[in-house]
């Protein structure tokens, strides 16, 4: 379903430092924009509970997973938060096999071919290239070159509607989108305008 959702708008919306009270009305407005997949960070105020408002409060076609995921444990919780993609900045071994076991999407983070081969063998859906500021386009190029024919290679910071055509044509599938899209302080009515940017940005691009 992960690749579904991807496939219907490949852009991912990270909402680091959401706070739960506002989790609903900001999550609204992103999927009328047209995002399938959204991530709340669990470095942000009551991650949780965040994650159980948006599960509860946006329809089934919309994903909802947790970000900055580093332990089995916080794997357990997701879980029982109502998160279904689990999304981590490395590719550890142990939080990939728990988060498997459990039925969640995976989406590691990778910055080497090798971290790549190995997250892809551990049955990660997607793979989040982190930071896409530092690989650059050339490296997804090369990458997609060697990696299985069906690797989604996401690029993760600083993606904005302007530059998402260059990774685009080195093979990107889609895109992770943090402060560009949101960051605290922002309204409803803010995010509402980034997100309508970006996906009139990615449907030109598409």
């Amino acid at each position: 379903m992960l690749k579904q959702a991807l496939a219907q708008n490949g852009l991912i919306a990270i909402l680091r430092g959401i706070r739960p009270d506002e989790a609903q009305a900001i999550g609204k407005v992103l999927y009328d924009a047209g995002f399938r997949v959204i991530e709340v960070p669990l470095n942000s105020p009551d991650p949780y509970t965040s994650i159980r408002t948006l599960r509860d409060s946006l329809p089934a076609d919309c994903l909802i997973g947790a970000g900055t995921v580093l332990t089995p444990e916080q794997v357990e919780q997701v879980k029982a938060a109502g998160g279904q993609v689990i999304v981590m900045p490395h590719s550890d071994a142990k939080v990939l096999r728990v988060a498997k076991a459990k039925g969640l999407y995976l989406s590691p983070g990778v910055a080497t071919p090798n971290e790549a081969f190995a997250a892809l063998a551990e049955g990660a859906d997607v793979l989040k290239l982190f930071p896409a500021e530092q690989v650059g386009p050339a490296v997804i190029k090369a990458w997609l070159a060697v990696l299985p024919a069906d690797t989604l290679l996401l690029p993760v910071g600083g993606i904005t509607p302007d530059n998402m055509q260059v990774f685009i044509d080195a093979g990107a599938k889609g895109f992770g989108l943090g402060s560009g899209l949101f960051k605290p302080g922002m309204t409803v009515d803010q995010v509402a305008s980034h997100a309508q940017a970006y996906v009139a940005a990615w449907k030109a691009l598409s």
